[in-house]
């Protein structure tokens, strides 16, 4: 089962991937991993990546479908894979279809996380931080006993620049301009299933489930 897993920041993408991958026995596969991997390997592809990551620059699309392509062709892969922030454009996602080709394989599931811009903004924004000890509290997870204050050591909690409104809105715009051509890209293929990620997190995966058994009405 070979499965591209798609979702904005705050969908709960990461929960799910775990969640799929023990349930279907097959490796979870990110383009950091995969630099990593490569990069430990010492494999040509992996050396060329570092280099631009050393940089700081963009890894080339060339190089990055390269590695993808050794990754995939490796033995764990051989009953199916979840892909995870890969691809990221149309072009990648055409690179994609192609080396699949090449090895006989296919992207048989698009799995979107869909969740409100409105429910991801609370989600991402409700992070709050001890500045004594650095514990993490969620005013809707996980909230602290007192506002504003920690459990443990009474300190002040305070919002990282990144978890506040403007910041995470316009990072979540800049995130929906990207996706939406890969979304209307598997759309048109025919595989792109969206599921409802405002629900428990076991009712999401249960939907996920049902999808990738194909008796999901």
């Amino acid at each position: 089962m070979n499965i591209v897993l798609m979702g904005l920041p705050g969908a709960g993408k990461g929960t799910q991937a775990d969640k799929i991958v023990e349930k279907y026995d097959i490796p979870h596969i990110s383009t950091g991993d995969m630099f990593r991997a490569a990069i430990k390997d010492g494999t040509e592809l992996g050396l060329k990546a570092k280099s631009f990551m050393d940089q700081g620059a963009l890894v080339p699309d060339e190089v990055t479908i390269g590695i993808v392509r050794e990754r995939l062709s490796k033995a764990d892969c051989e009953d199916g894979f979840l892909l995870d922030g890969f691809p990221r454009t149309v072009p990648q996602a055409e690179a994609l279809e192609s080396l699949l080709a090449d090895i006989g394989k296919r992207i048989e599931h698009v799995v979107n996380i869909k969740v409100d811009q409105d429910e991801l903004i609370a989600r991402l924004t409700g992070r709050w931080i001890c500045k004594v000890c650095g514990t993490a509290y969620h005013t809707v997870f996980n909230p602290p006993q007192v506002a504003g204050v920690c459990d443990k050591d009474g300190g002040e909690l305070y919002q990282r620049e990144d978890d506040k409104p403007d910041t995470v809105k316009n990072r979540l715009e800049v995130n929906m301009e990207q996706t939406q051509p890969l979304l209307d890209f598997y759309g048109s293929k025919g595989v792109l299933e969206n599921i409802n990620g405002q629900q428990d997190i076991q009712k999401v995966f249960a939907d996920i489930d049902a999808l990738l058994k194909g008796d999901r009405g």
